[in-house]
């Protein structure tokens, strides 16, 4: 009974750890592309800073490198390789690490 309880508590602090990095930054990514345009650039490269942090620390590398490029991009008013940049990030991160789902847990 407890090797299940502690496989269990493994799978949900991995599933708390991926919604606290993963869906928080591909929130934060659609949240700034879809309102770009009532955002300032330092408002979009602050929040494209963060959002490479969270994918470097889920350990996606890439596009936590690409996410940097592209706050660098808006940094220096060059918007088209900002959203160059920030598609491939998208799409690198869609192609992540996602969590398997799980079959049904059985809990009494």
């Amino acid at each position: 009974m407890e090797i299940s309880r502690r496989n269990l508590r493994s799978e949900v602090l991995e599933r708390i750890k991926y919604v606290k990095t993963c869906v928080m930054a591909r929130e934060l990514c659609l949240l700034v592309r879809t309102n770009r345009a009532v955002l300032e650039p330092s408002d979009v490269a602050e929040v494209c800073h963060y959002i490479s942090t969270l994918c470097k620390e889920e350990g996606c590398s890439e596009p936590s490198e690409l996410c940097q490029k592209a706050t660098k991009a808006v940094s220096l008013g060059e918007e088209e390789k900002y959203l160059e940049l920030c598609a491939q990030s998208c799409v690198k991160c869609g192609e992540a690490r996602r969590p398997q789902p799980k079959k049904d847990a059985y809990v009494a």
